[in-house]
């Protein structure tokens, strides 16, 4: 089989995305990709796969700096290390696709049924080469096996750091394990790229990349997390709650004397 599908049948997994918007302007009149954000993805399995993992990206500008583990994919495809493409899609609903995503009921949420949900490819996460679209289907420059510590630093197009910034961008690793699959689904070729199994070019694992803040990942449950109130926003509340019981008992202390200067004898 062969491992080199660049060219036209990148371009098949990717027919022309619509142009994203520009990143808007901050308050201060610069570009709001002006400093480092960085963005994290909790990667969650599809199509009955068992693998998960985690990628983090700082993002300055349109550099990107990408560190990722994933754990649990198929290891093998026709006796050589499986070739897991993955991409950061966008420019759709940012989301990964339900499983009522399959719209032929063979089992499987093929590529071309999860693009309404996460889009098209927007960057090809390559160990080398090509980071573009039209190299989304190269398996020669592929992370290989069943688990991978992946870091690389990129330039970004401009469709993929909108997408970023409006939380719409969503990592998703492909290569299904065929012996987790129906017959209908392991006889099937994909859609993309006929020579391959669908499989291969099938969603994996999937996840949406937010931003964080700089002191990490956001943390706490129940029905004070995500109020956005800091500790030190807290103390300085309950310090004007002091303050200002303080000056009410000034102002009734000044009563009671001014009313017993002037009782009557």
């Amino acid at each position: 089989m062969a491992l080199a599908l660049g060219g036209a049948a990148g371009l098949a997994l990717t027919a022309a995305a619509p142009a994203a918007s520009a990143p808007a302007a901050s308050a201060g009149g610069g570009p709001a990709d002006a400093r480092t954000v960085t963005y994290q993805a909790r990667l969650r399995p599809l199509n009955h796969q068992t693998g998960s993992g985690r990628l983090t990206l700082r993002l300055r500008e349109s550099t990107a700096t990408i560190t990722e583990q994933y754990s649990g994919l198929a290891a093998t495809l026709d006796g050589r290390p499986y070739p897991h493409l993955q991409h950061i899609h966008g420019g759709a609903r940012g989301m990964c696709p339900p499983a009522s995503a399959d719209r032929n009921r063979d089992g499987v949420v093929s590529t071309a049924e999860g693009t309404p949900y996460y889009g098209r490819i927007q960057a090809t996460l390559s160990v080398k080469g090509d980071i573009t679209p039209q190299g989304g289907t190269d398996l020669r420059n592929a992370p290989k096996g069943p688990s991978v510590r992946y870091q690389r630093t990129i330039t970004l197009s401009p469709a993929a750091v909108a997408s970023l910034h409006k939380g719409i961008a969503v990592v998703v690793v492909h290569g299904d394990d065929p012996r987790t699959l129906g017959r209908k689904a392991r006889n099937e070729k994909s859609e993309l790229v006929p020579s391959l199994p669908l499989a291969v070019t099938s969603p994996a694992l999937c996840g949406v990349l937010r931003a964080i803040p700089a002191g990490g990942a956001v943390t706490g449950t129940g029905s004070t997390a995500g109020t956005g109130r800091s500790t030190g926003a807290w103390l300085l509340g309950a310090g004007a709650g002091l303050a200002g019981a303080g000056a009410l008992a000034r102002v009734l202390f000044v009563r009671r004397r001014n009313r017993a200067a002037f009782r009557p004898a």
